[in-house]
């Protein structure tokens, strides 16, 4: 029997994998067993990952998301170099609160961009012909964030509200591709994102968000692991759905 989730062989793309959720969503694929293509904008943190991983045939391929009718030619081009692509995990993302009253165009279209659209043109890439497998996972990520009110954060949460139904739509309109579409939803993860957040955060209202996460905050090994998960053989009969990955926040 093929160990449970085991990624031997197979090619997984990642993208914001220069730190926090996509560097270790990079590194728990490749101790899987994945060739993995590491993206994201910045080529030096980029080269910091693929330091740090295990297995050989790993790969640097520096992108910036924002360009967004690019990336389906981009997609083609990963697959054209390192073959067909087994599993996508996109794990870029934009988080910045900001009140109803203060969102101008320009802000709102920055969060849809980084957060939803880029997640829309990577799935369109990878449904062309010959760059994905003939079993392939595409796996995004989302927020618990898209199932709660929480002021001054509106736009990030349509944004991320906007992936989960993109998942079940997607899954629907793949499936004749042979491509399965889930999303994980985290809560607060320990990474410099929530770090910068912090501090923009009075002590008090930190510590109230923290005491608001039943098992405390989550590390990025946490959500790498469901994301691997849902990459994987282990997971061919899941399709279409949001994971939370929150240690009990949406459970209290």
């Amino acid at each position: 029997m093929t160990p449970l989730g085991d990624l031997s062989g197979r090619h997984v793309l990642v993208t914001g994998a220069s730190s926090g959720i996509g560097r270790a969503t990079a590194a728990t694929a490749a101790s899987l067993g994945a060739r993995v293509t590491l993206s994201g904008r910045d080529g030096g943190r980029l080269s910091e990952t693929l330091a740090r991983l295990d297995g050989h045939g790993h790969r640097i391929a520096a992108f910036d998301l924002s360009d967004v009718d690019s990336i389906p030619g981009w997609v083609k081009l990963q697959a054209a170099e390192a073959g067909p692509i087994d599993g996508l995990a996109h794990c870029a993302g934009v988080q910045i609160g900001k009140p109803v009253r203060s969102v101008d165009q320009a802000f709102f279209d920055t969060i849809l961009h980084a957060n939803l659209l880029s997640a829309l043109a990577l799935a369109r890439g990878l449904r062309q012909k010959g760059c994905h497998a003939e079993r392939a996972a595409l796996v995004l990520v989302s927020s618990v964030a898209a199932e709660i009110g929480q002021p001054g954060n509106v736009v990030y949460s349509a944004a991320k509200g906007g992936l989960v139904s993109a998942t079940r739509g997607l899954a629907m309109e793949f499936l004749r591709d042979g491509i399965r579409v889930n999303c994980v939803a985290p809560a607060m993860v320990e990474t410099e994102m929530m770090e910068r957040f912090r501090q923009t955060t009075t002590v008090e209202q930190f510590e109230a968000i923290r005491a608001a996460h039943p098992m405390g905050f989550g590390k990025p090994e946490d959500v790498a692991s469901a994301i691997a998960f849902l990459l994987s053989d282990a997971a061919r009969w899941i399709n279409g759905v949001t994971l939370p990955v929150d240690g009990g926040y949406l459970a209290k």
